[in-house]
């Protein structure tokens, strides 16, 4: 049996090609996504932190206790530290160091690897006894010596266009600043080659910079051959001193950037996986109708396997063979298209915003051991139906007929289980329409009721399959005798029809489903970023930590064309246990720069104890005007107790409480510090001109982003889009998909038709007409699964929007029209597509050749 489930799938080549490209897509997304997750791993891993392959033990110091402050060194890892390890026994380098971050500006001004944090190493350039550090080896000119120098890799050099001479202006927490590079270095700092950039000062501006004059950030330190890591941590914690300092093992450390890693990592996994499990499941569908078809075929020669003595477990095994081959081949495959999706998805995951760390592919056993389970076992188990079938057919029966008749009690049973399971999800989605309420609950509810409705839908597709046939088959007969065939050969096998057209459902229900959400969830999610902005422009920090430089503030407002420039300080909010975010704004221009639609109160009366509170936060804490609200501004603040100014609706500009700027700086850990600046125009218009003198009066620093309005909606919209721009594409291979389905399903229906054919050609149907008749029919398939997947999708997305409703005010459900529309007109080419090769073989049939055939 194996020798002719061998024959067979080498008898088939057409076939065998559109099944191992269904089943290999499916397997291409499960591997790829396995291989980009553990390629992604080590990528972080090594972005995320430093190299401890030849580190036994790292000193570091200790947070500072609460009552320093800012400008009181607390350090002690110094060159006396330093000398003093050397004399630890079983240490046998030392290596100081002075770490932190700092963004560069391209020559054209453009910053370098802003989006992340790992990306923007600085450090020091801490020489040794020969006036090198080693970590750091010169490529071309020296290394920095005063504080106007810097050096940078061959890396950063080549992505910012530097060359030695060059003014490079950078920033690290603070204003900008200007160097001259008078050094390039390369690095093996797998922080730097993962993807990110090198900024090396002199020792003592780095000191300044990043921890204080004569004191390092961390202390490396190499263990002697023959001394364990654990032992030499505890012998140097022992001279530390305890309350300042302390000592980690290279092995603590990497198990702590592990966990870290798998943290970062696991989101970017889930999302490619749950699509790599519908195209398997679409795929399914062409694997069972592939088998169902080559079954009925091959009755009457399964037929002559049983009369000669093949027992049904023979035949079984015979078709599971078969498949188990087909499975073989598109694990292989879809493998080797695996390795190339893991290759570009970084590019696709990435933006300029959030960029992805660069690194080899890994490839492990658990990409190839799922490439074998998940191909052989889809193929096997979508062949299991099929190959029952087959072995039920008596002998006789099957070389009396070469199709057998549906069976009626299984098409009554098919539709009871149909519409049971189309009232379960119907119904769960109907009652999460009234909870608005978007928890991890309710959503997970929505996506088993999406589910069932899909499970349902395809159910009962055999059944709704000659009604809406019936109905669209009243375009199709306006192309004559042509368009009537095709209708009536897209009816002659319900079950065959509708299992076609199940995939292109499934894939336009996903589509749609998507696009409705996104198209609302991104109008709301532009209301909202404009809602409450009055401003023209908005000038604030890449990160919280960052503060705007309080001359900076004025510079912008004698800017010319600036009308009003507000600043506006952002802290932590500690009231009833909980952590909100506060805005300080000075209350006689609040009015000029943010759109408040207060339900008491007014903005006026913000002032020293009085904050107005959004109403999320009045109605949590059931607060109203006048009320006293205990609470705390900024981190180690003591609890005070504040009058309630005034309520206003919701506004993500104003955040969830506003107060004076002068009280909430006075109140938090940095006085003076400002992280917004809302700046409004003399004509409330914007331009490039404008842009330019904005970053100019903020001193072009990199740590600053200058948006107007529309950049800001961009910016608050631009992760949803990047989403659906990937979910469109991952769901592409669902399209794909089933175009092999109906090309498939077309171009065996041929074969079976071929008789059919012969006499339609003999009694005068011309090659054009029997080309049109396959190709209507085509599209007539095409349509049906399209009107299920837009009527699934559709309800779908209204009832997974209402539960959008409870977590963003804004949203409302809105079609694209345009997107809709597309998808139709897509299906439909898809359709017309798929048919030209069985069109072109059906019409090239010789009508002698086969009225003969049998």
């Amino acid at each position: 049996m194996l020798r002719t489930a061998l024959r067979n799938v080498l008898a088939h080549k057409a076939r065998l090609v559109m099944t191992v490209l269904a089943v290999g897509l499916g397997v291409a997304f499960v591997c790829g996504t396995l291989v980009f997750a553990d390629s992604s791993a080590a990528a972080y891993r090594a972005a995320a932190s430093k190299n401890f392959a030849d580190t036994a033990v790292t000193v570091t110091p200790k947070d500072p206790p609460p009552g320093a402050t800012e400008n009181q060194p607390t350090g002690v890892l110094d060159d006396a530290l330093a000398r003093k390890l050397t004399d630890v026994p079983g240490v046998a380098t030392v290596r100081p160091s002075v770490d932190g971050s700092a963004i560069l500006n391209a020559a054209d001004g453009t910053p370098l690897r802003a989006g992340k944090a790992w990306a923007n190493l600085a450090a020091g350039y801490v020489p040794g006894q020969d006036g090198k550090d080693s970590r750091y080896p010169l490529v071309k000119g020296h290394a920095p010596r005063n504080g106007d120098e810097l050096a940078v890799d061959s890396t950063t050099a080549a992505a910012g266009h530097f060359g030695i001479g060059d003014k490079v202006t950078l920033a690290t927490d603070g204003p900008v600043m200007t160097k001259r590079l008078v050094g390039i270095v390369t690095t093996k700092d797998t922080r730097v080659t993962a993807g990110g950039t090198l900024a090396l000062f002199d020792k003592a501006t780095a000191q300044r910079l990043f921890a204080s004059p004569g004191h390092y950030t961390g202390i490396d330190l190499s263990a002697a051959p023959g001394t364990d890591q654990f032992t030499l941590s505890d012998r140097v914690t022992a001279m530390l001193p305890a309350d300042r300092a302390e000592a980690t093992s290279g092995a603590a450390q990497a198990a702590q950037q592990a966990t870290y890693v798998d943290t970062l990592t696991r989101g970017y996994t889930k999302l490619p996986l749950v699509f790599a499990g519908v195209s398997l499941f679409i795929g399914s569908f062409l694997i069972v109708n592939t088998f169902t078809m080559l079954v009925s075929r091959r009755t009457r020669e399964i037929a002559l396997l049983r009369a000669i003595g093949a027992t049904r477990r023979q035949v079984v095994r015979s078709v599971l063979w078969e498949a188990a081959l087909l499975g073989l081949a598109a694990s292989a495959a879809g493998f080797l298209l695996g390795l190339g999706i893991a290759a570009v998805l970084p590019d696709i995951l990435g933006t300029a915003q959030d960029t992805l760390p660069h690194g080899p592919l890994v490839i492990g056993p658990r990409p190839i051991v799922a490439a074998l389970g998940v191909g052989v076992g889809v193929t096997v188990l979508a062949a299991w139906l099929p190959s029952r079938r087959a072995a039920k057919v008596a002998p006789v029966e099957a070389m009396r007929s070469a199709e057998q008749p549906p069976s009626t009690t299984r098409s009554r049973i098919r539709g009871v289980v149909g519409l049971v399971l189309l009232a379960l999800g119907a119904g769960l989605l109907i009652s999460l329409t009234g909870a608005k309420d978007a928890s991890v609950g309710n959503l997970q509810s929505a996506m088993l009721g999406c589910a069932l409705l899909v499970i349902a839908l395809i159910a009962l597709a055999p059944l709704l399959a000659a009604p809406v046939i019936k109905l669209t088959g009243r375009l199709t007969r306006r192309f004559g005798i042509t368009g009537r065939l095709a209708r009536e050969n897209a009816l002659r096998d319900p079950r065959r029809t509708a299992a076609t057209a199940s995939a292109l459902m499934v894939s336009t229900a996903l589509v749609a489903g998507l696009a409705v959400i996104g198209n609302s969830t991104g109008q709301a999610l532009d209301r909202q970023a404009a809602a409450g902005l009055g401003a023209d422009y908005v000038i604030s920090t890449r990160t919280p930590t960052i503060r705007i430089d309080p001359a900076a503030v004025q510079r912008v407002a004698d800017t010319s064309g600036v009308r009003t420039a507000t600043a506006v300080a952002d802290s932590t909010l500690f009231t009833g246990g909980h952590v909100r975010q506060i805005s300080g704004i000075d209350p006689t221009t609040v009015n000029a720069v943010m759109k408040l639609d207060f339900v008491s109160g007014s903005p006026h009366d913000l002032g020293p104890g009085r904050i107005a509170v959004s109403t999320t936060l009045a109605r949590e804490q059931g607060l109203h005007a006048g009320s006293r609200l205990n609470a705390a501004i900024g981190r180690g603040q003591d609890l005070k107790q504040y009058t309630v100014a005034g309520v206003y609706k919701d506004n993500p500009i104003a955040h969830d409480a506003l107060g004076a700027r002068t009280d909430v700086q006075k109140n938090s850990i940095t006085p003076h510090s400002v992280q917004r600046i809302l700046v409004r125009t003399d004509n409330g218009t914007t331009s490039r001109t404008t842009e330019t003198r904005l970053r100019t009066a903020v001193g072009d620093n990199p740590l600053l982003t200058v948006q107007d309005r529309a950049q800001l909606v961009h910016e608050a919209a631009g992760t949803m889009s990047n989403l659906l721009t990937l979910m469109y594409g991952l769901l592409a291979i669902g399209v794909v998909i089933a175009s092999l389905g109906i090309v498939n399903t077309l171009a065996m229906s041929v074969s079976e038709r071929t008789r059919e054919i012969g006499v339609l050609r003999a009694i005068g149907m011309h090659r054009s007409d029997i080309r049109r008749m396959i190709r209507l029919e085509s599209v007539t398939v095409a349509a049906f699964g399209t009107l299920l997947g837009l009527a699934g999708g559709l309800f779908g997305a209204w009832a997974v929007g209402a539960l959008a409703n409870g977590a963003m005010e804004q949203y409302s459900l809105a079609l694209p029209w345009g997107t809709l529309l597309l998808v139709c007109l897509g299906s439909l080419a898809i359709g017309v597509v798929a048919a030209a090769v069985p069109a072109r073989r059906a019409a090239a049939l010789s009508p002698l050749e086969a009225v003969a055939e049998r």
